[in-house]
């Protein structure tokens, strides 16, 4: 029986398990450590790209708005304290005080003839500092503005001249075209900047005789006195005529018969001249007294004689209109002229 068993064939027999070989279980730490460090990598890599350009161009843009703020706000402020007439109070030693060392401070008025005579030169003043200050503050936009986009074309690796040469090119075609329009802008900057006009003077542009009621950079617009209004492009005035400006003069030329006693006419003149300047309302606006300049022509009917005196501007033509109408009565008092006698001023 027992060599029955023996020869059983072995696949028969029941075999014992087979011990594999196994290695260590995968630690899950590991693909932790591994997408830290690929993170890292990649903070490290878009680091090292954006302090290149990027930061450079980011520094760019943030140091010109700041810039342009900046000039933009400067412009504003002093254009304004000149439109408001804003006058800084000077600080002066005073002669007797010095020995206390003490000092007195008083307003320092520095104010022209036409400002205190002129209605409308406050607002003349006013445009013309803010006209000027939106020039200076469109120039300083396109001048920042240009140079920030050059330095950043640059910053990026750009050749910028080659777009430097294109842009001349087109600047040298468009000023060809457009000469004219260019020249009208110039010629109105250099209108504003000095000075030459501005709203409420009365001027004479090239025939155009009238009040001016605006100015701009391209056209002057005059109001004459029949109610025209004009358009005067500022590139052709070859001359302007400024018949307002700090001062002006009354003239008033009197014609009397020829055969009419010079001192008793100079002498009835004098004392129109005296009531005119002596009127409450006409007073203000003499700047000198006005005076007799003696006989200026002789025809064979009349002689004609001035009054003439310095006046506020703008008040010319009611300071003569005055004169004329004091000069006949006196005239017709000292019995120089009949009711009948003509004058002509």
């Amino acid at each position: 029986m027992t060599d029955l068993v023996a020869q059983v064939p072995s696949r028969l027999a029941p075999q014992a398990p087979v011990a594999t070989a196994s290695g260590p279980s995968p630690d899950p730490t590991d693909g932790v450590v591994k997408v830290v460090q690929e993170t890292a990598d990649a903070g490290v890599a878009f680091w090292d790209w954006f302090v290149g350009w990027p930061l450079q161009v980011l520094l760019i843009l943030l140091v010109g708005v700041v810039v342009l703020a900046l000039v933009r706000r400067t412009i504003r402020h002093v254009t304004e304290r000149i439109a408001a007439g804003v006058t800084d109070v000077a600080t002066v030693e005073v002669a007797g005080s010095r020995r206390a060392g003490r000092k007195a401070r008083r307003p320092a008025f520095v104010d022209e003839a036409l400002t205190l005579a002129n209605p409308a030169a406050g607002e003349r003043r006013a445009q013309r500092a803010r006209t000027v200050g939106s020039i200076l503050r469109s120039t300083a936009d396109i001048v920042i503005c240009t140079v920030m986009a050059l330095m950043a074309l640059t910053a990026v690796g750009v050749n910028v001249g080659p777009l430097l040469a294109s842009a001349g090119v087109v600047g040298v075609a468009l000023g060809f075209g457009a000469q004219s329009l260019v020249r009208d802008f110039i010629s109105g900057i250099f209108i504003l900047i000095e000075d030459q006009y501005g709203v409420g003077d009365v001027v004479d542009l090239n025939g155009a005789v009238g009040t001016v009621e605006e100015v701009g950079l391209r056209l002057t617009q005059v109001r004459s006195f029949d109610g025209t209004l004009w358009y005067v492009r500022n590139g052709e005035i070859l001359k302007a005529g400024n018949l307002t400006q700090q001062w002006s003069r009354a003239v008033a030329e009197v014609r009397v018969p020829v055969d009419a006693d010079v001192d008793t006419v100079r002498a009835a003149l004098g004392r129109a001249a005296d009531a005119v300047h002596g009127d409450g309302e006409l007073a203000p606006h003499f700047l000198e007294a006005p005076s007799v300049r003696g006989v200026d022509s002789v025809t064979d009917f009349s002689m004609a004689f001035t009054l003439h005196a310095q006046v506020r501007p703008a008040k010319q033509w009611d300071v003569s209109r005055a004169l004329l109408g004091a000069a006949q009565r006196e005239l017709r008092a000292a019995g120089v002229l009949s009711t009948e006698s003509p004058m002509r001023g």
